[in-house]
């Protein structure tokens, strides 16, 4: 019966090896001389070519066997670690992955470009100097013996891995290549006819291999099945065998070193040993044949097993399980909420601890629930350390990337939609804030510029640094930037900060002409509406001649958070609770106090406000107290008038229809216990609409 082989397996895995294959090697652009580097990215390159020749995919398997040839020489020694050798091996691994793209429905491969990084692999290892390879490599090599090495191999794979596209077969016959092998199937683990699934391995395996090959050679083999298999590797001792010794001492020996059989079972058996073991019944007849095996090919020094780190069990769930487990988690929260309101309402106690124990699980599965889907924002860290390198590269720059607070966990979502805006905020910093080398030092600054990326956890959000020591923002030349694109008025007042600002404006740009990397007016302000879509914020600080901080304001997670819940009338309201400072009363005095303008005194402070309202055109009359919420919005202290403030809600978002996909100052929606639908206020967009509102009606005037 044919397995069906899913290939997803395999490209998941290959897109994990070629991000940490891109960080190894531009961690050994650093530090070349790394052993253990070089041996990093040898692993990496061959664990994609075995699965890619696993899973079929013959072209991946073909072009990588050309840079594992290279760095196998690099692994022994007898080439050094280049900058065109990192250069061409980021350029392979950029080709390999455009070829699992192509596979997955992308643009097709550009052979040319593999033609061309073989090429120069191949320049790096003239074949004239093939000859001289292995005397360098055994003059390098310890002389640990004349001749090969015998190595017996316990190869026990799970049983189900041939779901995972392997075929164990195929790993016996690499090891057959390396040299003289021997090797016995151990059978004993086979279960009836009847019980017998064709799917599963019920065979494994004791390998002799007699090899010129060392160790580590032998583990590669393996090394893209490890986690699915059990592996011991022992370098066999031939002293510890001396002709002297009597055939059943020696295979009893064998068998009890390698557990088999228990010292007290086999005191019971005399000579001959093997036949009375297998009458016996305390051994398989498969496993006295393999410690003969054992016993035929030992030559070497004998090396205690090692042993392998017990490793957490790691289960792959496809995103989309993930993001249902979290609707229903939602929607589990909500009919809890309605739970409790119905408790309440028939004051029954018996209904009302049942009530609060539920809510006690829901809290906890929720918590459970977010942690899974919260992740390191490390990983995505990484990926701009190469942005970085090439890009400071073109543009003829020295630049060092550092990052701190790599550990810091946010929701998948949110990191999925955070890598297109920091690749336009770094590259605007490479382009823009750092000088070239001559100016740095015109200026009396290091010639390296610095670029320190840094993430750290602030109440209910996770605030994202960027910032570099390059040449800062000018108000000034921003100021006149907007009034010539028509972004302001001639006649605007706008603080040093305000005009920091300007750099988010649509179609704004400071850049003297149009290159490859900016000046088409088009990037900063799609990064304002990214961090705005996922209810986050984003501010600038300067000093001009010193550099220049941006700093993303994003929340934890973007499926359940908690809410301040208000109403006005009859329709309900959500703020976020983290943008929330404090609630205040506006009483007639307050208002008349204010002449007519939308502002209120906050102990000595003026702090302007937005009538909920009026600016939705809601009907009803006002109350005599209404109810004000202050929050912060991008620095500024506002506030919201409400008729009533209900109190704090855990809002689960739904995101709204496309009938409402213009309504830009709401960015979803919650279900409240009773059913009724309450709105989640967009604070940055709404303030926004509002400013924009007021600066055309005092224009008109």
């Amino acid at each position: 019966m044919a397995v069906e082989i899913d290939t997803s397996a395999f490209t998941e895995e290959a897109y994990e090896l070629l991000s940490e294959l891109e960080d190894s090697l531009l961690e050994l652009e650093e530090t070349p001389t790394d052993v253990e580097l070089i041996s990093r990215v040898f692993r990496a390159m061959h664990t994609i070519k075995g699965s890619g020749a696993m899973f079929g995919f013959d072209e991946v398997a073909k072009f990588t066997h050309e840079v594992e040839t290279v760095f196998d020489k690099a692994r022994s020694g007898t080439l050094p670690v280049t900058k065109t050798l990192i250069d061409l091996t980021l350029a392979a691994r950029d080709q390999i992955r455009s070829i699992l793209d192509a596979s997955r429905g992308g643009p097709p491969a550009d052979q040319v470009n593999a033609e061309r990084i073989i090429a120069g692999l191949r320049a790096l290892t003239p074949q004239k100097e093939s000859a001289a390879v292995p005397t360098t490599v055994k003059a390098a090599a310890p002389a640990q013996s004349d001749g090969p090495r015998a190595y017996r191999i316990r190869f026990d794979p799970k049983p189900e891995i041939f779901s995972y596209g392997t075929n164990p077969l195929l790993l016996i016959n690499e090891l057959r290549g390396m040299g003289q092998c021997r090797v016995v199937a151990l059978t004993n683990n086979f279960p009836s006819l009847e019980e017998m699934d064709p799917e599963r391995c019920y065979t494994d395996w004791e390998i002799f291999l007699t090899t010129k090959e060392e160790e580590n050679a032998i583990r590669d083999v393996f090394i893209f099945v490890e986690d699915d298999c059990t592996l011991n590797i022992r370098l066999l001792d031939r002293e510890e065998f001396s002709d002297e010794m009597a055939e059943g001492k020696k295979l009893g020996t064998i068998l009890l070193e390698r557990g088999d059989i228990s010292e007290s079972a086999l005191d019971q058996i005399l000579t001959p040993l093997g036949d009375r073991l297998v009458n016996a019944g305390l051994v398989p007849a498969d496993k006295v044949r393999a410690a003969l095996t054992e016993q035929r090919v030992v030559q070497e020094q004998r090396q205690q097993q090692s042993k392998s780190a017990e490793v957490d069990a790691v289960v792959r769930v496809p995103s989309n399980k993930l993001d249902k487990l979290v609707n229903l988690v939602g929607e589990m929260v909500t009919v809890q909420a309605r739970l409790n309101q119905i408790a309440a309402s028939l004051n029954n106690q018996t209904l009302q601890l049942v009530a609060e124990e539920i809510e006690r699980l829901t809290a906890e599965l929720r918590d459970n629930t977010m942690s899974i889907r919260m992740l390191a924002i490390g990983s995505t860290f990484n990926k701009f350390k190469r942005l970085v390198r090439d890009l400071s590269t073109e543009l003829g720059k020295q630049i060092e990337l550092t990052t701190s607070g790599a550990d810091t966990e946010l929701d998948k979502t949110v990191i999925d939609q955070l890598n297109d805006p920091l690749v336009h905020i770094i590259r605007n910093s490479i382009d823009h804030g750092i000088e070239k080398p001559d100016v740095r030092q015109a200026t009396g600054k290091p010639l390296v510029g610095q670029i320190h990326l840094s993430a750290v956890h602030s109440g209910t959000s996770v605030l994202i640094r960027v910032q570099d020591d390059g040449k800062g923002l000018d108000p000034q030349l921003l100021r006149r930037k907007a009034v010539e694109k028509g972004v302001i008025s001639a006649d605007a007042v706008l603080s040093d900060h305000e005009a920091f600002q300007l750099i988010f404006a649509a179609g704004f740009s400071t850049a003297e002409k149009v290159t490859s990397v900016s000046g088409r007016g088009v990037g900063m302000d799609v990064v304002r509406k990214s961090i705005e879509s996922l209810r986050g914020s984003i501010d600038t600080q300067s000093e001009l001649g010193k550099g220049t901080v941006i700093t993303l304001k994003l929340p934890l997670t973007l499926a359940i958070i908690e809410g301040l819940l208000v109403s006005v009338n009859q329709d309900f309201f959500v703020l976020p609770l983290a943008a929330v400072e404090e609630c205040v009363e506006l009483s007639p005095r307050d208002i008349a106090n204010s002449r007519g303008r939308h502002i209120v005194n906050v102990r000595d402070e003026i702090v302007p406000f937005i009538r909920i309202r009026d600016r939705f055109d809601m009907p009803g009359d006002r109350p005599t107290i209404e109810q004000i919420v202050i929050a912060n919005v991008d620095g500024k202290r506002i506030g919201f008038a409400f008729d009533t403030v209900v109190g704090q809600h855990q809002t689960v978002i739904k995101n709204l229809g496309e009938s409402f996909q213009h309504s830009d100052e709401f960015s979803g929606a919650t279900i409240l216990g009773d059913g009724t639908v309450a709105l989640l206020l967009d604070l940055a967009r709404m303030v926004r609409y509002v400013e924009i509102q007021e600066s055309k009606e005092t224009g008109g005037s």
